[in-house]
């Protein structure tokens, strides 16, 4: 029998997340679960506690080879709930000359933080508009990754509402991506509907690069097949899947690979999400940013959409 030395609390603790993950992963269909199995509980070996199965768990994640399923110890849960959102951690925007718009959307690790998130990106979004943008470049290259609805909640007044991307699970069954209100169904009882640009339906530049993943890929996912929407950059982090995170009795969690994403035309996103205009890297702390200069370049070319006199403030 599977972990016959290890203490009763140990073998009980690492079957239910070896359970997880057979029940819900991605590539389950993928996996010969009885090795994997096999090889966790000898890798956990004489475990007496619950942490003493974490590197099992941690290898078994790996063996997956989905490239983003993670486990979090429950100190580094705790962590992330209890740190702050930072002035440099939250969205922040300004206006460029020629009344372009610039959004800058760092990651969001806590729910806890989401709330003023969403509320400091939106009050930016909104100065700027004010200030009288009509065309928009959305930064992501800063982007790591973790929750993608609040992004979504700050830049959904200039993506504009409807589906636009969507969950595909292993089975094939779809999970929309909905804005409503510039605010995703996902948040339907909160934030509530975003202030309204002044120029709706702007052209935007959105702007990746290597350390864009996951969550942040997402959203770039979704201006995909947007009319008046360009990428520039570099390729993203090739990690376009969809997390679910699974509590464990200790309060540790598996955030668990359980989707794939597909954009607004249902194309599936396999690997890095490559930009329409592709620009080299520089080193950081460079003066001249040649990412954003190229997306000011492409920008200043379109037309502004028709200004909503109603709505200018």
């Amino acid at each position: 029998m599977l972990g016959q030395a290890m203490a009763p609390e140990a073998r009980s603790y690492l079957t239910a997340a070896l359970d997880i993950m057979e029940k819900r992963a991605l590539v389950r269909r993928d996996v010969d679960w009885a090795r994997l199995r096999r090889t966790a509980f000898a890798r956990a070996g004489k475990a007496r506690t619950p942490g003493q199965t974490y590197d099992a768990i941690r290898a078994a994640l790996e063996t997956l080879g989905d490239g983003h399923s993670r486990f979090l110890e429950p100190g580094q849960v705790k962590a992330d709930a209890d740190a702050p959102l930072t002035p440099a951690g939250a969205p922040h925007g300004r206006l460029l000359p020629g009344g372009i718009g610039y959004l800058a959307l760092p990651p969001v690790n806590s729910a806890r933080n989401a709330p003023a998130y969403i509320r400091q990106g939106r009050a930016a979004v909104s100065d700027v508009d004010r200030a009288g943008a009509d065309r928009w470049v959305v930064d992501l290259r800063d982007n790591t990754g973790g929750n993608m609805w609040a992004p979504l909640a700050v830049v959904g007044v200039i993506l504009g509402d409807g589906d636009v991307g969507a969950f595909v699970a292993a089975d094939g069954v779809r999970e929309p991506w909905t804005i409503t209100g510039g605010t995703p169904q996902y948040y339907a009882t909160s934030p509530g509907p975003a202030e309204p640009l002044s120029h709706p339906g702007p052209a935007v530049a959105v702007l990746t690069g290597p350390d864009t993943a996951s969550a942040a890929e997402a959203v770039a996912i979704a201006f995909r097949g947007r009319s008046a929407s360009r990428s520039f950059g570099q390729p993203t982090a090739g990690v376009p899947t969809g997390n679910v995170t699974h509590a464990l009795a200790d309060g540790a969690l598996i955030a668990l690979t359980e989707a794939r994403e597909a954009d607004r035309a249902g194309r599936v996103q396999y690997g890095a999400v490559v930009p329409d205009e592709g620009v080299p890297g520089q080193a950081s702390g460079a003066v001249q940013d040649r990412t954003l200069d190229a997306s000011v370049s492409w920008l200043a070319a379109q037309l502004p959409s028709p200004a909503d006199k109603s709505v200018r403030r």
